[in-house]
């Protein structure tokens, strides 16, 4: 059938969740799809079936298509890092980093790489999904574009335009567009749907219709706003900038943002749990003194986030915690930070040298530059899991700390303290199996719900999916997408 490209009128428009709503719509008619993005800019990223790792969005896409995530899938990956740099990895496996000097150079060499990866999915599929990045009225930035027109000219993919309404100004910002990209990109453009739209439709039929006017593209339809997606993983830190509400009736969880934090989906399932707030703390905040568990998710620099947690005062609060006896849960980086010291001999993160952690494990890590990259299983707490590590680094554990978990039957991850109130594990996703999830709340003082995670993201998808199939009009995009002859003419 071919392909079709959403991109938006801005970052945060829901071009993520709207793709995987429409291959798990897709998926749901028999349609064989696969979700592509050329390049993707996030911390959140996954492990995949080929030992690689691709941004998180992606790999919910392809679980939306019921099929296991392919390096394939998400070709270049930045990961933002300290120093105003982003590692670089391609076809999931780390190639260096970028900088603003040589930012723009340097992906524009990447799309040969990134057409190869198109190609295959292509041939593999029915129809590609392909998601864009940001927006291609970011005009000062399509010298060397990948993510949104560079790419879509390249592979000859038609694009529908996604506005966001909720944050006001839609027929401007989809008109604007129209008005600020270079004609030949503006004629890839095929349409555009709006998205995130609360109450009546019939409300903005003159809008709907003054957008199709104005711009010359027709509408494919009215997206409303979608609940479910809150049960799905998020793919970067905007949702971190939304305020948290404090239910002090349950328990609380709290997770300090620290600059570069990552894989901060790994709280996701806590938020199943009716007895259980998780709180995120912004800069400028303490952390909760009434928080039950503290957790210290992933980082792309942890020895810079390690001074940025110092300098907000947050080391203070996490040690405050651990005298009146409260729980610490690190993940990857936020382990690493819980030992006695981390090194970085090669200046991965800056500057070669070492850094004192909090000293609340008896462990030492040194920086490596080999990625770990694996799919694991494992028992910890009593209690069986799966997941996936991710991490440069290798941690010594002393013999006065017990491990956390035991992988895959025959190694060790991890350490405890002697009390089992400080535990640290390289393991991201573990909890979203409902045994240690429940293992770690009971400590808490607090019942676990038994929710399984998978089967709510996989209902998520599919409440999503139907609402598309009401809001949208997908037979024409799967049209659009098989009509070669249609692909980059003007509407």
């Amino acid at each position: 059938m071919g392909a079709v490209m959403l991109q938006g009128t801005g970052s945060d428009v829901g071009k993520s969740v709207l793709v995987a709503g429409l291959c798990r719509a897709l998926a749901n008619r028999g349609v064989r799809v696969l979700p592509f993005k050329p390049q993707n800019m996030s911390n959140n990223a996954a492990v995949t079936i080929d030992g690689g790792e691709i941004g998180r969005a992606q790999a919910l896409q392809a679980i939306a298509c019921r099929v296991a995530p392919h390096t394939d899938m998400n070709p270049v990956l930045l990961k933002p890092q300290a120093d105003r740099t982003s590692q670089l990895v391609v076809h999931g496996r780390v190639r260096g980093t970028l900088g603003a000097g040589n930012f723009r150079e340097a992906r524009g060499a990447l799309l040969g790489e990134v057409m190869a990866s198109f190609r295959r999915l292509e041939a593999a599929s029915d129809i590609v999904v392909v998601e864009g990045a940001g927006s291609p009225a970011e005009i000062n930035l399509r010298a060397g574009d990948i993510a949104n027109m560079g790419f879509a000219r390249a592979a000859d993919v038609p694009v529908l335009l996604v506005g966001d309404i909720d944050r006001g100004g839609v027929i401007a910002a989809i008109v604007g567009t129209r008005a600020v990209i270079d004609p030949e990109d503006a004629a890839m453009i095929r349409g555009f749907l709006i998205n995130k739209f609360r109450g009546d439709p019939a409300l903005f039929e003159d809008g709907y219709r003054q957008i199709a006017q104005l711009s010359g593209w027709r509408g494919f339809g009215v997206v409303p706003w979608l609940p479910a997606a809150a049960r799905l993983p998020s793919e970067d830190a905007v949702i971190l900038e939304r305020p948290a509400h404090l239910a002090t009736h349950r328990k609380v969880v709290a997770c300090p943002i620290l600059p570069r934090i990552s894989n901060f989906d790994d709280l996701d399932p806590l938020k199943l749990e009716p007895e259980v707030e998780v709180v995120m703390v912004p800069p400028g905040r303490p952390i909760p003194a009434e928080a039950a568990l503290i957790v210290l998710a992933g980082s792309k620099a942890t020895i810079a986030d390690l001074a940025a947690m110092r300098a907000e005062g947050w080391d203070i609060d996490i040690l405050a915690h651990r005298r009146r006896g409260g729980a610490i849960l690190g993940l990857c980086g936020g382990y690493q930070m819980l030992g006695r010291r981390i090194s970085d001999p090669d200046g991965l993160e800056g500057p070669p040298g070492s850094v004192e952690g909090l000293g609340l494990l008896d462990v030492d890590t040194r920086l490596s530059p080999v990625k770990v990259l694996r799919h694991v299983e494992g028992v910890a707490l009593g209690a069986s899991f799966g997941g996936y590590e991710m991490h440069m680094g290798e941690t010594d554990v002393s013999a006065t700390a017990r491990p956390f978990a035991c992988l895959d039957g025959i190694r060790s991850d991890g350490a405890m303290d002697a009390d089992g109130l400080v535990m640290g594990s390289y393991v991201h996703g573990l909890l979203a199996s409902a045994a240690l999830r429940g293992a770690i709340l009971s400590s808490l003082g607090a019942r676990s719900s038994g929710a399984d995670h998978a089967a709510s993201v996989e209902g998520a998808l599919d409440e999503i999916a139907a609402a598309l199939e009401r809001a949208l009009d997908i037979d024409a995009m799967i049209a659009l997408a098989a009509d070669p002859a249609g692909r980059g003419g003007r509407p």
